[in-house]
């Protein structure tokens, strides 16, 4: 049964500047994804986590007041947040990391696999943290990734061996407004990686440029060349 409740959730100190809401990948749990809940919340962002469950997390998002209004999804948690934005979920934008290739079959990947982070690997080690095998969901085909029509930021690690940048990348492509950004040397779990210092940072600055209304339009960038006197 689909509940609007979220597994966990982290609120800003103060003011809000948005509201995310997390769908977890094959066998996660909420606390997977605690580090990444408060550090966006730290910075004026509402982040709650739904436990695989993309249905849950549009629901709860609907009754929101605090836009933008955000749908985050890794792995097969990636897969189901394509999955409701193709069938016509319009939040006002989504996050995607790693996204599954080919999950038929397959078992949930081995940690290593997942990330070179030591803490992310602790956390992963724990009983609070994992489930079992839960079923995988396919990331749509491109006709239904064509109907989406929400602006997508996606993150994938150029070395994940869980699924291959290259494919990732040819699967993104029929999606109408998506900016993929590769985590260079990063593994499967791009929002929690070595590098998830910098992916948080990216996505704040993501997030401040869709609030501004034109997720496209820059709110800092590299100045200019100084003409020569």
């Amino acid at each position: 049964m689909t509940t609007s409740s979220p597994n966990a959730i982290w609120t800003p100190p103060a003011r809000v500047r948005g509201t995310l809401a997390v769908v977890t990948g094959r066998g996660e749990r909420a606390p997977v994804y605690e580090r990444f809940g408060r550090r966006l919340s730290a910075d004026g962002y509402t982040v709650a986590v739904f436990e695989a469950d993309a249905d849950a997390a549009v629901a709860w998002l609907a009754g929101v007041v605090d836009a933008p209004t955000v749908l985050v999804g890794s792995d097969t948690g990636a897969a189901a947040v394509l999955r409701v934005l193709s069938q016509g979920e319009t939040p006002d934008g989504a996050i995607v990391a790693g996204i599954p290739i080919d999950v038929d079959g397959a078992s949930q990947p081995d940690d290593a696999e997942r990330t070179a982070c030591p803490i992310h690997l602790g956390v992963l080690g724990t009983v609070e943290a994992r489930t079992a095998d839960i079923a995988a969901e396919q990331v749509p085909v491109a006709a239904d990734l064509a109907a989406i029509a929400a602006s997508v930021l996606a993150f994938h690690g150029s070395a994940d061996s869980i699924s291959p940048i290259s494919e990732a990348a040819a699967l993104l492509s029929a999606v109408p407004d998506i900016e993929l950004i590769e985590t260079v040397g990063g593994l499967h779990d791009a929002l929690n990686d070595q590098s998830h210092r910098s992916v948080a940072a990216s996505v704040v600055l993501w997030l401040e440029r869709l609030r501004g209304g034109d997720v496209h339009a820059p709110v800092v960038r590299r100045a200019a060349e100084v003409p020569a006197a």
